[in-house]
C-alpha cells in the first residue's frame, strides 16, 4: 500500500531562481541539493510539513526533465509516494494493470530507491514510488 506523499517534483529551468522563489513561498531554505547523474538532473529539496518539494533542473539536454520542459514547460512533474517495500508494491501495481517505466528500482535522490509509473496509468500524472535506503 502506498504511504504518504513523500514529495512533489517540480521541473525548473533555473534552479537558483526557482530556489529563491520557493524560499520566499515556503519560508525555509532548501535542506539539500544533489546531482543525480543517472537522471541528468540537479535537485533541491525543501521540507514543508510532513512532505517535501523537490525542484529538478536538467544537466543533460536529453534527460527526462529537459524533454519534459521542452514539451510542457516548467511545472509539476511528478507526485512521489513513500512505500516500505518497493519490490512488493511494483508487483502489486503491475498485477493491477499499471505500467511501470522501470520495473527494477534504481537509486534516486535523497537516499531513495525509486520506480516510476507511466502517466497513462494514473490519469496523466507521473507517479514515483520511493523507499528509504
Amino acid at each position: 500500500m502506498l504511504g504518504k506523499i513523500e514529495h512533489i517534483g517540480i521541473a525548473v529551468k533555473d534552479l537558483k531562481a526557482a530556489n529563491a522563489v520557493y524560499e520566499t513561498l515556503l519560508g525555509v531554505t532548501p535542506y539539500k541539493e544533489e546531482k543525480v547523474a543517472s537522471e541528468g538532473v540537479i535537485t533541491s529539496f525543501f521540507k514543508t510539513g510532513d512532505s517535501k518539494v523537490e525542484l529538478l533542473m536538467a544537466t543533460d539536454p536529453n534527460s527526462p526533465i529537459a524533454q519534459f520542459i521542452e514539451k510542457r514547460g516548467e511545472g509539476l512533474h511528478h507526485l512521489a509516494f513513500s512505500v516500505t517495500d518497493i519490490d512488493k508494491e511494483v508487483q502489486r501495481l503491475v498485477a493491477a494493470g499499471f505500467q511501470v517505466l522501470n520495473e527494477q528500482p534504481k537509486l534516486g535522490a535523497d537516499s531513495k530507491r525509486i520506480v516510476f509509473l507511466h502517466p497513462k496509468s494514473a490519469h496523466g500524472v507521473l507517479v514515483e514510488l520511493c523507499e528509504d535506503i
